[in-house]
């Protein structure tokens, strides 16, 4: 790699990791390194800045000074590119060769290819991940399983659209070092992807796209934003060709939705309502604010709890007033080949779920199971009919103000003895999965992702910090938790016999402990896991 001045790739070159490690791939990563790296951290250090003043007691507002932005009906984003024109189902998933393959055959019409929440940042998946999406693209790939069953691609006019979510920006990636500098996870995931695979999309009638998660700000889109016109002006594509949808997945960001669609709005493709990270967003910036900023229970919060009710419909409105795309939630039910009175049970919040965004005006919706593929377009069906979206149903009736956004305290549900316990299992058992390499972890019949782990360990930090006693039981206090890690953890050995790794689940059990039990808030609990990775 020396003849790419300044870099250092650190981590080791697997098999035909030289494909995608070439040095015109890590020049793109370099340069947009250079020129955004210090950008990136003064973002972050305003986020920082920002949680200050709110755990002093300031609240989120929308902003003044960009009210022209919000006032101004004459602009619009950019319409619909090829493939995503249509949007009505979406399956999320990671880069691994059989979801790939699975994904893209699921009769979906994108997949949001995932370097990010369903992903761990493992070397082999950051590199194993783009292998696997330009073979796509080439029509190289395939998969055989232990059972010997084998996994093909459709015809290139079936396949779902590829569109690919990075890392986000408070991520690094310490395998890629620029200048001695740590690179941004998300710039290599997308640097990676746009120099190998944007003309191969446009080669195939579509386009280089992208979900970006995690974002804060309208400067954190504009900084986004001015990453794609310098990567398609190195590569000689013509500006505007990539297309992005912003996840609006944190509490900041909902009230800056409009000035996002702005800042990207030549190479906008709409919002998404990320919920579950919406809610870990809810917990975390508010975590220090009292019992009126407290959430019950994670299973107990569903989308029809007035602020939720709230940001969706603003998302709805948002977004169609600009000419984009509204994409909603997740459905992370896995359907069950063994237990029929799950699956109907499942199906039906699925329906309801479905039913309800399409109602609202969502365009599309996200599933994480191919047999999901098929209940979510029935009901989109009902609704666009042969229409590709319904952008032109606008909502002019909805009038959300910030309380309405902050109404945490109106949310319905209560703390009990099993919550705090399905809290503690089902994080150990997905950061074990994590640590093993794996971040789309089936447990209790739902596909996980990193966003469940921050809300499990984010709800006990905030009911330890507010002395909160449980509906049905003692005090929440460090003792307790400590206890029921314990006892959760004798219950994962024992339903996992001799598939338990003791090893994952130590590390598990010591990062679960010290991100929730600490003194000090940790912004996100996969920086420490990553430090703790190869």
């Amino acid at each position: 790699m020396g003849a790419t001045h300044g870099v250092e790739v650190t981590g080791p070159l697997h098999d035909r990791f030289d494909e995608i490690l070439t040095d015109d791939a890590l020049a793109l990563v370099a340069e947009l390194h250079r020129t955004f790296e210090a950008r990136r951290q003064e973002l972050l250090a305003a986020r920082t800045a920002r949680q200050e003043r709110i755990s002093a007691g300031a609240d989120l507002d929308f902003l003044p000074e960009t009210k022209n932005i919000r006032e101004d009906d004459g602009w619009r984003v950019a319409p619909p590119a090829p493939g995503l024109t249509d949007r009505r189902v979406e399956i999320t998933g990671p880069t691994d060769r059989k979801m790939t393959i699975n994904a893209l055959n699921s009769g979906a019409k994108v997949w949001l290819a995932d370097l990010e929440d369903a992903n761990t940042p493992l070397w082999e998946n950051v590199i194993g991940g783009q292998l696997n999406l330009r073979d796509a693209l080439d029509r190289t790939i395939d998969f055989t399983s232990p059972q010997g069953k084998t996994y093909a691609l459709k015809e290139d006019g079936e396949l779902a659209t590829i569109v690919v979510r990075p890392r986000g920006w408070h991520l690094d990636e310490k395998h890629i070092l620029v200048d001695g500098q740590r690179t941004s996870g998300g710039i290599v995931d997308f640097a990676l992807y746009f120099f190998h695979c944007a003309q191969r999309q446009l080669d195939k009638g579509k386009g280089p796209y992208f979900y970006l998660p995690k974002m804060e700000s309208h400067l954190e889109a504009r900084l986004w934003n001015d990453v794609f016109v310098l990567a398609q002006e190195r590569l000689g594509i013509p500006r505007g060709t990539i297309r992005a949808t912003c996840l609006i997945e944190t509490i900041p960001a909902a009230f800056e939705m409009e000035e996002i669609l702005y800042e990207l709005r030549e190479h906008s493709a709409g919002l998404n309502a990320g919920r579950w990270d919406y809610l870990f967003s809810i917990i975390k910036t508010h975590r220090t604010r009292g019992r009126d900023f407290l959430l019950p229970e994670r299973n107990a919060v569903t989308m029809t709890a007035p602020m939720m009710r709230a940001y969706t419909e603003l998302l709805v409105k948002t977004c169609h007033k600009r000419g984009a795309h509204a994409i909603g939630g997740m459905a992370a039910f896995i359907p069950s080949r063994r237990d029929e009175e799950v699956n109907r049970t499942a199906l039906a919040k699925v329906r309801d779920d479905k039913a309800r965004e399409s109602g609202d005006g969502f365009d599309g919706s996200w599933v994480a199971h191919p047999d999901l593929v098929p209940v979510a377009m029935e009901i989109f069906d009902e609704v666009l009919g042969e229409r590709p979206n319904q952008i032109d149903k606008q909502r002019p009736e909805v009038e959300v103000s910030a309380a309405d956004l902050l109404a945490v305290g109106q949310t319905g549900g209560g703390v009990t003895m099993a919550g705090l316990r399905n809290n503690i299992n089902v994080a150990l058992q997905y950061l074990a999965a994590w640590m093993g390499g794996n971040g789309a972890v089936a447990i209790h019949n739902l596909m996980e992702d990193a966003a469940t782990a921050e809300i499990s360990r984010s709800q006990i930090w905030q009911w330890l910090h507010n002395d909160i006693t449980l509906d049905d039981g003692p005090k929440v206090t460090a003792e307790l938790v400590r206890q029921l890690i314990d006892e959760e953890l004798a219950t994962i050995r024992q339903a996992q016999g001799e598939n338990f790794d003791e090893g994952l689940f130590k590390q598990a059990t010591q990062l679960f402990t010290e991100v929730a039990l600490a003194d000090e808030y940790v912004d996100f609990l996969t920086l420490p896991a990553y430090e703790r990775m190869p």
